[in-house]
């Protein structure tokens, strides 16, 4: 993912993925480019470091069975940020029990998720919420007739 254009080019680095796919933490380093008009990190960066994780991990901790997207997304700027960001992911049993429950009849499942922007510091700088759209696959379940 560090690779990923967005990221590489945004001095956006993921340090930490999961095995499991549960857990992730993401960094912004502070440079020349990352920074806006007034020297502190640019809230474009802020949101898109913490864009695609939310879905991620969570489509690929629910498994194939089910369709996962972003719907929206919401930043609200708490304090400038200055310096080196990071910002975790974690996606819990109870989380992934609920989207199961709540989608096991098929419908679309709205869930926002949120995550702080930290500083070096540990003071929050941001928070980002997600609204993750959630559905379990449809399946077919009668024989299709095939043409003579």
């Amino acid at each position: 993912m560090n690779m990923w254009p967005p990221f590489a080019f945004a001095g956006i680095r993921v340090t930490e993925l999961d095995d499991n796919f549960r857990h992730a933490r993401v960094e912004l380093a502070s440079s020349l480019l990352t920074r806006n008009y007034v020297g502190t990190q640019f809230g474009g960066s802020l949101s898109s470091m913490s864009d695609p994780f939310w879905m991620f991990l969570v489509m690929r901790s629910l498994g194939s069975d089910y369709i996962v997207w972003d719907q929206a997304a919401e930043i609200r700027f708490i304090r400038p940020g200055r310096g080196r960001l990071h910002v975790t992911f974690d996606v819990t049993d109870e989380l992934l029990d609920e989207l199961r429950e709540a989608a096991e009849g098929g419908e679309k499942v709205l869930r926002w998720l949120e995550s702080d922007i930290l500083d070096e510091s540990g003071e929050v700088v941001a928070q980002v919420r997600r609204q993750l759209y959630v559905r379990l696959k449809k399946r077919v379940t009668e024989a299709v007739p095939v043409p003579a």
